[in-house]
């Protein structure tokens, strides 16, 4: 069965049964009728996912993985804030009449740096400093920029990814891993999306520097479910766990920048029905 429907729905029982509420508090998020989104919350969540082991995407119901790597794609690879350059709609809530979130997300990773070796913006230097000096413990991307939040038109969830290489002994090459740093999550929405998301990132970046994808360290501050999903999510964990799917990249494509969906490869996918009609807190 897959790791991935293991680790989600351990986190899922133990936010349910051990979590603490939000209700009757002050909260942000409102549900279409106007009514407070309030949540079962577990503070400081921690999964790590192998990718030598399997792809960690769910059976319990389907993740649209091409949909995740479009927004990857869109984040750090077209470093745009603009919705007309993402072929989903999850962020048209967000978007300006122009489709414009604000300084938020791929604005970030576009913003240029000067350095001893040039101008770079954040992902450049992070495919120039793992071909250059891959030990370096200084190799990571951060969207969450102070002085540019008061025009994000949503504050990062998924904001920063931490790159740390190891070496395997008798492995001719060397391995690529990720810390991924969340402060807030929305666990039926958006967890396995998250993850297959930054498992694809973490793969094309490996490919692109000649290394193996090895671990995703998933952080999550505060992962939470909203109390009209407690019941969709105990009938979610409830379901039969298969076999994880086969994913991999074209092994044509070594430039970051030359990746597109049509090369994320998916193989004997199976998976329980996919749950309608979520309703989503904004």
């Amino acid at each position: 069965m897959s790791k991935a429907d293991e680790l989600f729905c351990a986190m899922c029982a133990d936010i349910l049964e051990n979590g603490t509420t939000t209700e009757g508090q002050k909260v942000r998020p409102h549900w279409e009728d106007g009514t407070p989104a309030y949540t079962i919350k577990q503070f400081g969540v921690v999964n790590r996912y192998d990718l030598r082991e399997e792809f960690p995407a769910l059976t319990l119901r389907r993740t649209a993985l091409k949909s995740a790597m479009d927004e990857v794609l869109w984040i750090y690879q077209k470093k745009s804030n603009n919705i007309h350059d993402l072929h989903s709609h999850i962020w048209d809530e967000w978007a300006d009449e122009t489709g414009s979130i604000g300084k938020a997300y791929g604005y970030q990773i576009g913003q240029k740096s000067h350095y001893p070796q040039g101008d770079m913006d954040q992902m450049d230097k992070v495919l120039y400093d793992l071909r250059e000096t891959p030990f370096s413990r200084r190799i990571m991307t951060n969207t969450y920029v102070f002085a540019d939040l008061s025009e994000m038109n949503l504050y990062p969830c998924a904001y920063s990814c931490t790159y740390n290489v190891t070496q395997t002994p008798g492995s001719d090459k060397l391995t690529l891993n990720m810390v991924l740093n969340q402060r807030s999550q929305d666990v039926l929405a958006a967890n396995n999306w998250n993850v297959c998301q930054y498992a694809i990132l973490l793969m094309m970046v490996a490919q692109s520097v000649g290394m193996i994808a090895g671990q995703l360290v998933h952080v999550i501050a505060d992962a939470h479910i909203y109390d009209r999903h407690i019941d969709i999510i105990r009938e979610l964990i409830s379901r039969p766990k298969l076999a994880a799917p086969r994913v991999s990249l074209n092994p044509e494509v070594t430039d970051f920048y030359g990746f597109t969906t049509d090369d994320l490869i998916v193989e004997n996918y199976e998976h329980g029905p996919q749950v309608r009609n979520i309703p989503i807190a904004v």
